[in-house]
């Protein structure tokens, strides 16, 4: 029986000795973040010099200077995200070397992908996972996705590991240490299957800035900017990982990818992967604000001064409206035979036969070793197997339920969604 985990101090934290530790560590050194001081420790990182087309500069700029101008950011909390924005810049750089070294990886195809889109928390995760593990399917671990291409000269290590994953693995193990209850909410493991969303990060993009830290200015600059350019980038290292893969014109490899920004970017998607199965999770939108703002709360603990329940309430609240509001407006511009609704009440009740059914929408075929994959990975990862949160819409944020749901009347009248609190 899965523990239930109830977190009773999101607005005053009661640190542990570790979290207590490591932002007092944090906070007695100099974090810059400065796109000169990040672009200078990519190049010293992997060795290389050429970023390719100097677009990108802007948007690293632009994140830099919003985050650097928040003062409710702890060091720890800066340090952080400096990190996250060093790892995109280096493997820049190697993404842009691999394709001048080898141009014919632009020729690969990424044939007929299987796509998640749904909102965060709404059952994306499990049915990308459940997926990739069906060994037709090719995925992407966290760790390749943090690391897509190899540092120039690195080999395995003496135990056979590749470096990219043993990095990885060293950074779980610390997030481990300092947000115990993190596996309970969203798994980052390694080998945890993680949305192709990262894959853009190199090219200084997408949504996902918006979760590591409340970015408004950022927001507003991807609100305005067609992310057309950003998919195809995105699209162009998913050929490097199959060309690294071994196939080098792509026709052995079908992807199965995930990611709730593709919500409302419907009409991009379609355009990038024009002969993609599209599969569109939802769920009632009230669940899904409280257990990504309970998530968030939690990480603020050690990543700022305060935790700021409201802000994060208001933030979080407007983006799903967003999301969801360009999902009713663009749902159908990926066509219905290409496409398929999933309802999460009944995904959570038949899992595999909702795979089953995307499959079926795809044409491809349930073999018995399929099924069998399916129902062992089922098997091995019940829900809650790290705990199960319970989660206090009204009595961590101060907020009916009832009322914050008539905010999405307009998503109720379009998709069946079964209300789920009350």
């Amino acid at each position: 029986m899965a523990e239930d985990i109830r977190i009773t101090d999101l607005a005053k934290p009661s640190l542990t000795a570790a979290q207590q530790g490591a932002r007092d560590y944090a906070e007695t050194l100099h974090i810059e973040l400065s796109q000169d001081s990040i672009l200078a420790e990519a190049r010293r990182v992997t060795g290389l010099t050429d970023f390719g087309p100097d677009d990108f500069q802007t948007r690293l700029a632009m994140l830099c200077e919003e985050w650097d101008g928040d003062p409710g950011l702890a060091n720890l909390g800066r340090l952080s995200l400096r990190n996250k924005l060093v790892q995109h810049a280096s493997s820049r750089l190697l993404i842009r070397d691999i394709l001048q070294r080898h141009p014919e990886i632009h020729d690969v195809s990424i044939r007929a992908p299987i796509v998640v889109a749904g909102l965060p928390r709404s059952g994306t995760t499990h049915l990308l996972n459940l997926m990739a593990a069906d060994s037709r399917l090719r995925a992407l671990p966290l760790w390749e996705s943090y690391e897509p291409v190899p540092r120039p000269g690195e080999r395995l290590l003496d135990n056979g590991v590749d470096p990219r994953f043993q990095r990885c693995e060293d950074t779980w193990q610390m997030m481990q240490s300092l947000s115990p209850l993190l596996a309970a909410m969203h798994p980052m493991n390694p080998d945890h299957i993680h949305e192709e969303l990262e894959l853009m990060g190199p090219d200084f993009a997408s949504y996902n800035y918006e979760w590591l830290c409340v970015s408004p200015r950022w927001r507003d600059h991807y609100y305005a900017s067609d992310q057309t350019p950003h998919y195809q980038y995105m699209k162009t290292v998913l050929k490097i990982l199959t060309w690294q893969d071994g196939d080098h014109t792509g026709e052995a490899t079908r992807w199965v990818l995930k990611c709730p920004q593709h919500l409302e970017q419907l009409p991009v998607l379609d355009k990038t992967f024009p002969d993609a199965m599209v599969a569109v999770t939802h769920r009632d939108p009230v669940s899904v604000i409280q257990s990504a703002i309970t998530m968030l709360a939690y990480g603020q603990r050690i990543n700022r001064r305060q935790v700021d329940l409201k802000g994060l309430l208001d933030y979080w609240t407007d983006r799903v409206m967003h999301l969801l509001q360009a999902c009713v407006s663009d749902r159908d511009a990926v066509p219905p035979e290409r496409s398929i609704d999933v309802l999460f009440h009944q995904f959570m009740d038949d899992d595999v036969g909702t795979v089953e059914k995307i499959y079926e929408r795809t044409s491809l075929p349930v073999t018995h070793a399929a099924r069998s994959q399916l129902r062992a990975f089922v098997d091995a990862h019940p829900r809650g197997k790290e705990g199960r949160v319970v989660y206090d819409l009204r009595g961590d944020f101060g907020v009916e339920p009832s009322v914050l749901r008539e905010k999405f009347a307009f998503y109720f009248q379009r998709f069946p969604v079964a209300i789920e609190v009350q």
